[in-house]
C-alpha cells in the first residue's frame, strides 16, 4: 500500500445533492449517471447508495443500466445502506426485513462490497448484546449468498455507540460480519483514534472519512447531517485516524462521508472534487509499512 493505491469511495452523502438523513426524500435530485461521471471526472473508484435512491434508480434506469453506469465511469467499488432495526422481535422487524431484502438483491446484482447497518438509533438502554449477537449472525448469513459484507456502524446516537460495543457484537460471529469505522463516530463517540488499533484486520471492512468543528452544533444527530466538514478543515485529527486505520492493517478502498448544509448545495462536479481533493490529501503525510508498499 501508497498513496498511488489508495482508491476513495465517494459516500452516498458526500455528493448526492440537496438531501441529507431524514429528509422528506432520500432521493438524489442529480441523477445516477451525472454522479457517476461527476466522481469518475474528480478520480474516485467508489459510491455509495442508499435504499431509496437504489430502488428510484432501478426503478427508473433498469438494473442492466445501472450496472452499466457503474461500470462504463470506473465505478468499482460499491457499498448500500442503510438498516436498522433488524436486531428486534416487534412489528419494526417486519419492514426490516424487506428492506433488508431489497438492499441485499440490489447489493448482489451490482456487486456491492457491504452493506452498511446499525444498532438501536437513539436507544439509550445498555444492549442485550448476546441477544444481537445472534440476529446478527441471521444477517450476515442472508447477505452471504449475496456475496456481501454486513458492516455495523458505532454511531454516538445508536446503542452500539462505541469502538468495545462494535467489537463485542461482531468478533467470531461470521466471515462477512465486520465493523466500519467513520472518523466523526470516534471523535464525537469520545474515543482516541489510537483505540482504532485493537480492532483487528478483518473486522475492518468499512472507513469513512471526514472532519468536524470542535464543537458540537446542536445534537448530535443535528450535527452528524448538517455540520460535517471536508477532511482538513475541520479540528478532528484526520491524518492520525488514517494512520491508525493503515497500523492496523487495513487495505480496501477508503470512503468519504461528509453530509453537509454546505457541501451539498454547491455544483455537483465541484462538490465531488473538493471532497477528493482535500480527502486525498491526508494521504501525503502518512506512513505506509515498506513491506506493503508498491511505490
Amino acid at each position: 500500500m501508497s498513496i498511488n493505491t489508495i482508491e476513495l469511495l465517494a459516500a452516498y452523502w458526500t455528493i448526492a445533492g440537496d438531501t441529507y438523513p431524514g429528509a422528506a426524500s432520500e432521493i438524489s435530485p442529480h441523477s445516477l449517471q451525472a454522479r457517476a461521471q461527476a466522481a469518475a471526472k474528480a478520480g474516485w473508484r467508489g459510491m455509495g447508495l442508499v435504499h431509496a435512491d437504489i430502488l428510484h434508480s432501478v426503478e427508473k434506469l433498469g438494473m442492466p443500466t445501472v450496472r452499466n453506469i457503474f461500470k462504463d465511469n470506473g465505478i468499482k467499488h460499491l457499498e448500500v445502506e442503510f438498516l436498522i432495526d433488524w436486531h428486534l422481535t416487534c412489528e419494526r422487524r417486519t419492514a426490516s426485513d424487506k428492506i433488508c431484502m431489497e438492499l441485499l438483491e440490489a447489493a448482489g446484482e451490482l456487486g456491492a462490497r457491504n452493506v452498511k447497518v446499525a444498532g438501536g438509533l437513539f436507544d439509550e438502554e445498555a444492549p442485550d448484546i448476546e441477544a444481537m449477537r445472534e440476529h446478527f449472525a441471521v444477517l450476515c448469513d442472508k447477505a452471504r449468498p449475496f456475496g456481501v459484507n454486513v458492516v455495523v456502524e458505532f454511531l454516538p446516537f445508536s446503542s452500539i455507540n462505541t469502538i468495545d460495543r462494535a467489537l463485542a457484537l461482531t468478533q467470531d460471529v461470521r466471515p462477512n460480519g465486520g465493523i466500519l469505522i467513520d472518523t466523526w463516530h470516534v471523535a464525537r463517540g469520545g474515543m482516541r483514534v489510537d483505540e482504532i488499533r485493537k480492532i483487528p484486520a478483518h473486522l475492518i471492512k468499512s472507513i469513512e472519512l471526514n472532519d468536524a468543528s470542535r464543537e458540537i452544533v446542536g445534537t448530535l444527530f443535528n450535527d452528524s447531517t448538517h455540520y460535517r466538514k471536508l477532511c482538513g478543515e475541520g479540528e478532528l485529527d484526520v491524518t492520525g485516524f488514517i494512520q491508525n486505520v493503515v497500523d492496523a492493517g487495513y487495505q480496501g478502498p477508503w470512503g468519504v462521508e461528509v453530509i453537509s448544509a454546505e457541501l451539498r448545495k454547491l455544483p455537483l462536479e465541484v462538490a465531488a472534487k473538493r471532497a477528493f481533493d482535500t480527502t486525498i490529501a491526508q494521504f501525503e503525510r502518512i506512513r505506509f509499512p515498506e513491506s506493503l508498499s508498491l511505490a
